[in-house]
């Protein structure tokens, strides 16, 4: 049986959460709610979210504030779904990284056939992209990581290294070389901020940071 994708609905209006998500379940869609930005980011931080549809107007933290934090570490895909329908308001949606936007009130009908068409484009050639080894899953288009099924929150350069290492695996690379490839030739620091993010990362990947193995006076190998 295929898996529902799960779509999270965040608007401080609980009438608005329930007429939405009741239009997503009808079509298929299993449905989270948020009443603001901060319970959206528990959430996400907790179990996979395939999409993500958001209000502007919020208590706490407003729809602009958290798409542009939810950028910072993943590409879900994102609409507005928003009363606020003057242009500007449209341009800074999608400037933060929105995929869409749509102004209340809506058809139900255009709302999960927009829904129906990101989902197309995002997920299509997502398997493709996806590397996984054992319960840990690194979605590269995404810029998502998954161990077990839980969301592995990873800042930029933690992710970057992860995937260089899992793309590469079975080769060794130096801390030199890492911190060539990944923070670039002009980066001011020292080789040691490669050990501190290998740290880390092993960290928060819990038993499949297991993967990421020292090679003893030379550097680090992702090997299965």
């Amino acid at each position: 049986m295929e898996t529902k994708q799960t779509i999270l609905v965040v608007d401080d209006e609980e009438d608005m959460r329930f007429l939405v998500c009741m239009y997503l379940e009808n079509s298929g869609f299993t449905c989270l709610q948020a009443q603001d930005g901060r319970e959206a980011l528990a959430l996400i931080q907790k179990q996979t979210i395939d999409l993500i549809l958001l209000d502007i107007m919020m208590p706490n933290m407003d729809g602009f504030s958290l798409c542009e934090h939810i950028r910072g570490y993943s590409n879900v895909p994102i609409i507005f779904l928003t009363a606020k329908g003057d242009e500007w308001d449209k341009v800074r949606g999608f400037k933060l990284g929105g995929d869409d936007y749509i102004v209340k009130p809506f058809s139900p009908g255009e709302l999960i056939a927009r829904i129906e068409a990101i989902m197309r484009r995002t997920y299509q050639a997502k398997k493709q992209d996806d590397l996984s080894f054992g319960g840990l899953l690194i979605d590269e288009k995404g810029r998502k990581v998954t161990v077990k099924g839980e969301n592995v929150i990873l800042t930029l350069k933690e992710f970057d290294l992860l995937l260089f290492l899992a793309k590469h695996r079975g080769q060794v690379f130096s801390r030199e070389d890492l911190l060539i490839r990944i923070w670039g030739y002009d980066y001011a620091g020292n080789a040691r901020t490669v050990d501190t993010h290998i740290k880390t990362l092993r960290l928060k990947l819990k038993e499949s940071g297991a993967f990421i193995k020292t090679v003893w006076g030379i550097g680090y190998k992702f090997e299965v």
